[in-house]
């Protein structure tokens, strides 16, 4: 942090070291964790889908998530990952105020379809290193009967 003279509206104004040094603000500094973690969750979420020749592989990147923090879900072809993070509990086995927090806490969620004919058996999850991979099987859709016209004579 800078001292009082040299943040906003200080000795120097504001722009002074972002014109000289190209620092971001302390107005954009503040407004990172709103972008990252606000209303904008699901970019926290950063996912990669690869298409493989039997299967579709789902990489999610959840850092500072454990495998416990985290469900998976499939329902109506909709596999949905939620990850959930509460920092109100003690972690560090010492009680104490809260002075200031600047990790993430709260949930996130993202959707994806996979169709209807998977089963929770077919879809294979892997947490490591705050890396999420599931391997998702492709299947045939069930072929439907053709429409068939019958001539009249």
């Amino acid at each position: 942090m800078l001292p009082s003279i040299w943040r906003d509206n200080g000795l120097f104004g504001e722009n002074l070291f972002d014109d000289w040094f190209g620092f971001p603000t302390e107005r954009e500094l503040k407004n990172i964790e709103k972008k990252l973690y606000g209303k904008n969750a699901a970019h926290v979420m950063k996912t990669d889908v690869t298409e493989h020749d039997d299967r579709y592989e789902i990489a999610i990147d959840l850092p500072g998530f454990k495998k416990e923090d985290v469900t998976i879900n499939l329902e109506n072809g909709y596999l949905t990952v939620s990850a959930a993070k509460n920092l109100d509990k003690d972690e560090n086995g010492t009680q104490g105020k809260l002075i200031r927090q600047e990790r993430y806490s709260g949930a996130m969620q993202r959707s994806f379809y996979v169709g209807e004919n998977l089963t929770e058996e077919d879809i294979k999850a892997k947490m490591e290193h705050g890396l999420l991979t599931l391997s998702v099987p492709k299947k045939d859709t069930p072929k439907l009967p053709e429409k068939k016209t019958i001539v009249i004579e």
